[in-house]
């Protein structure tokens, strides 16, 4: 079988769970850099000499930017497909997924995908902005992991779609 054969609906469906396992690292991930410490200048600062919290900090960083391309790439555009919907640039698709419940605000995507691009186009200029960048970056994790599970709720609700083909939930 060609992925040129796979219905949209078992397109979408294989996406959403690779997205439910780039989730799971992803809050592994964050529980290991946000739940034990404080995120401030000091701990930037102390990432030259700590190289188990950079590396610690660069996984947050990569899972972030992996589960936010996979969502807003891949998963959201085949999950319109699933729905016999054509979807369009990737603003209009954020925009269709909020109106139907999956994105809660799309200004926070474009924020949030505005922040991830500056981890990987720039490098740490000062380390209070860097400080203030992560802890947005908390934040924004949690809008991620929010919309996998709201578009999983609406793929059992509105769609039909069995628990068994589902993956679970994502919980930090």
């Amino acid at each position: 079988m060609t992925t040129s054969s796979i219905l949209p609906v078992d397109r979408f469906l294989l996406t959403l769970d690779i997205v439910s396992r780039e989730g799971g690292h992803l809050a592994y991930s964050w529980n290991r850099l946000y739940q034990h410490q404080v995120i401030d200048v000091a701990w930037v600062n102390s990432l030259e000499t700590h190289p188990e919290l950079a590396e610690r900090l660069e996984a947050f960083i990569s899972r972030f930017g992996r589960m936010q391309d996979t969502i807003a790439d891949k998963l959201l555009p085949r999950w319109l497909m699933a729905l016999a919907e054509t979807p369009g640039s990737q603003i209009e698709t954020l925009n269709r997924a909020e109106r139907l419940g999956v994105i809660e605000n799309v200004e926070h995507w474009l924020e949030a995908r505005k922040l991830r691009n500056k981890w990987v186009h720039e490098y740490m200029e000062s380390a209070e902005t860097f400080a203030e960048d992560l802890m947005l970056g908390k934040e924004y994790a949690l809008i991620l992991l929010d919309s996998f599970n709201r578009l999983r709720e609406f793929a059992a609700v509105r769609m039909g779609i069995k628990e068994a083909q589902l993956p679970k939930s994502l919980q930090l």
